[in-house]
């Protein structure tokens, strides 16, 4: 069989090389001028802030602090949108279906991290992976706080009562929370069986231990403090190295528990794949109103601590805290439900 000479064409080829380079340099052109139109106009509507929890509670009350503030900064309203249950994954899952422009974000804490240890369900996401880390807000220690029915008055005299009443004290908290992983912890560090019940919020959990229903709850001073001044709940120690100071409350490792120790964090996260300069831009504003006195005093009175961060410190401090609750629950032999 005959074979046709095949007969090179350099220019051609050439060519049709310059061309092709030219579409792809275009399309990239393109797109890059599409994000960087969609970043240089951030924000063009309303942001919302989507919370884990029923209103209340101290993600709750940071949001509203944060939301007026950011709505000043970045001159478009800055809305708060709760949306409890589900052990937090409503509203991760509620964030994970916005566009990924900034417009919408979350506030959990640093339980995000949390629940794919507490659960034996696949969750529907990577807690770190699918989500962008803004900034950091907050710190906090939790008040082990207890229904001033119970006779006891110091974590010493708690600990030997529940002892003798086993499954039968009731501890209200969110589920999927740090104040659930609070409460296993306990039961580890200290001999007892308290019995967690799971709840859409600080709020409604503490109505509860207030009313008698439950008898506990471990809270942050953010969520509880009124109840505690009003004399409608007793405080018996904080987590944290520091002491609270008013009402004058002991760390655990004072009151006779040092082994005791849980803190939260909280701070916004935006959906995966939302363009760094956004990110940045949030990030630069958040840091700008957590260094203004005012809000650093509002945040102080709520028995909170500033925390700052860039997103890259962010992600990094939620890959430690997963590895971290992993290892204590691990430690303490808290079985996933």
């Amino acid at each position: 069989m005959e074979e046709w000479p095949v007969r090179s064409n350099p220019g051609a080829a050439m060519k049709s090389f310059i061309d092709v380079s030219r579409v792809v340099l275009a399309g990239a052109l393109l797109a890059f001028a599409g994000s960087s139109a969609a970043q240089q106009t951030f924000p063009n509507k309303t942001i919302r802030i989507i919370i884990p929890f029923s209103p209340g509670g101290t993600n709750d009350i940071l949001a509203r602090l944060l939301a007026p503030k950011l709505t000043e900064s970045l001159g478009q309203q800055v809305i708060v949108d709760n949306r409890p249950g589900g052990n937090t994954v409503i509203a991760s899952n509620e964030l994970l279906k916005s566009p990924p422009d900034g417009h919408t974000l979350s506030l959990p804490g640093n339980s995000h991290v949390l629940v794919p240890h507490l659960t034996k369900t696949p969750l529907p996401f990577d807690s770190i992976k699918d989500f962008t880390p803004v900034a950091t807000l907050a710190r906090t220690g939790m008040f082990l706080v207890i229904n001033p029915s119970l006779p006891v008055n110091n974590v010493r005299e708690f600990i030997a009562y529940a002892k003798e009443r086993p499954g039968q004290l009731n501890s209200a908290a969110p589920g999927g929370s740090l104040n659930q992983l609070a409460t296993e912890l306990f039961n580890s560090a200290a001999g007892v069986k308290l019995q967690h019940i799971p709840y859409k919020g600080a709020a409604p959990a503490l109505a509860d231990v207030v009313g008698g229903q439950a008898q506990l709850s471990f809270q942050t001073p953010a969520s509880s403090l009124g109840h505690v001044r009003a004399g409608r709940l007793k405080a018996l120690a904080i987590t944290g190295e520091t002491p609270f100071a008013d009402p004058k409350v002991p760390t655990f490792a004072q009151a006779g528990l040092p082994g005791f120790d849980v803190g939260l964090t909280f701070g916004l996260l935006a959906p995966g794949g939302t363009p760094k300069p956004i990110v940045e831009r949030l990030n630069r504003e958040v840091a700008k109103i957590l260094a203004m006195p005012d809000f650093r005093e509002k945040v102080a009175a709520q028995g909170l601590e500033v925390f700052v961060s860039t997103p890259e410190q962010y992600r990094a401090h939620l890959v430690s805290e997963s590895e971290k609750f992993a290892r204590i629950i691990k430690a303490a032999g808290i079985e996933p439900q």
